[in-house]
């Protein structure tokens, strides 16, 4: 066990999904408009002039769907303009390791991919589940980072929505992450889907540091890419308070270009017989976050930097008691809703 919590803590660490929410985002000026609507620059984003909106929402899906598979991965984070005097920013950080996304629920307008890390060490494979991605076509609300470990339900304008899809990403404990609206859109022939400006809780490789900045404002973007695999760019404007409880205030800029490369020479069938064991464990931690957002229209998660939520390393040690078969799904589930309700409200 220690040897998997280890393993668990480098992969997340490196990894840019896993986050940790720690401030206030506040008010940045105009951008944080997106926390009252979601998507709000979708305006700017042309949707594909004459398509069919059959065979545009059918070209939508197949682009999400096609993001499932088994993959080398390249993680590719760069801070580059520093916006605060005398702020240094960190060196370039590359890394990289094999990941297998599978499609965990498809009801047509609702789409779920599952990404699992499968990691080798002393000729033996290691399976992390990690980050997860929704995608909602025309959703009337969108899961939105609030701050202070707090998210929020916001609603999506008829006008917003119409032809949009939503992506909510979810940590490796299904607690969430951020929440933003966008429509696939072909421009110079390649498709792509664009955020609009969303707030970020810090990723667990920053917020273990205790930088100067405690939050991201920040545009997201999916693209297939030649091969069958597919891009994910981030623009992340790292965003720190100038006093205690005043506006927040620019950083660095930080770029992120994670590229998942179709490749299946390493254990994918460790992955899917971990996923086997443990689908039906998670589909009851799905519920249970689902449930405390929609009773609360959003949710408070107490979370801490090196963990992200305080539930998240107990939720993944059921899951492994799962997968061993040392516990039985249904009492795993019951103590994982228990430990939801605890820690969040």
């Amino acid at each position: 066990m220690k040897l998997r919590h280890m393993l668990l803590a480098a992969a997340l660490i490196l990894s840019p999904f896993a986050g940790v929410a720690v401030a206030d985002p506040g008010r940045a000026g105009q951008e944080s408009k997106g926390q009252e609507s979601a998507g709000q620059d979708l305006a700017v984003q042309s949707p594909r002039l004459g398509a069919d909106e059959a065979a545009a929402f059918a070209a939508d899906r197949a682009a999400i769907l096609a993001m499932a598979g088994d993959y080398r991965v390249r993680f590719d984070m760069q801070e580059a303009t520093a916006w605060a005097e005398g702020y240094q920013p960190l060196d370039r950080k590359i890394s990289g390791g094999h990941e297998i996304v599978r499609v965990i629920e498809d009801s047509g307008r609702h789409i779920k991919l599952q990404h699992l890390l499968v990691v080798s060490h002393d000729g033996k494979s290691h399976v992390i589940k990690h980050w997860r991605q929704d995608w909602t076509y025309e959703p009337e609300t969108v899961l939105t980072y609030q701050g202070k470990g707090r998210w929020a339900l916001t609603p999506v304008g008829a006008g917003e929505r119409r032809g949009a899809w939503s992506q909510t990403v979810w940590q490796t404990d299904d607690s969430p992450r951020y929440g933003g609206v966008g429509r696939w859109t072909l421009t110079g022939g390649v498709p792509r889907w664009r955020s609009g400006w969303t707030w970020r809780p810090l990723a667990r490789r920053d917020a273990v540091r205790k930088p100067v900045y405690d939050r991201y404002l920040s545009i997201n973007r999916h693209s297939p890419a030649p091969g069958g695999g597919w891009i994910h760019w981030q623009d992340n404007l790292k965003m720190g308070a100038e006093t205690a409880g005043g506006p927040p205030r620019p950083i660095v800029q930080e770029y992120v270009l994670n590229s998942y490369s179709r490749f299946g020479d390493y254990d994918v069938a460790a992955g899917d017989s971990y996923w086997l064991k443990t689908k039906d464990y998670w589909a009851g931690v799905r519920a249970a976050w689902d449930e405390a957002i929609a009773r609360g229209r959003g949710v408070n998660v107490a979370e801490e930097a090196e963990t992200g939520s305080v539930v998240a390393a107990r939720l993944m040690e059921l899951a492994d008691e799962v997968a061993a078969e040392k516990r039985a799904a249904r009492p795993a589930v019951a103590e994982a809703r228990a430990l939801i309700a605890r820690h969040s409200r």
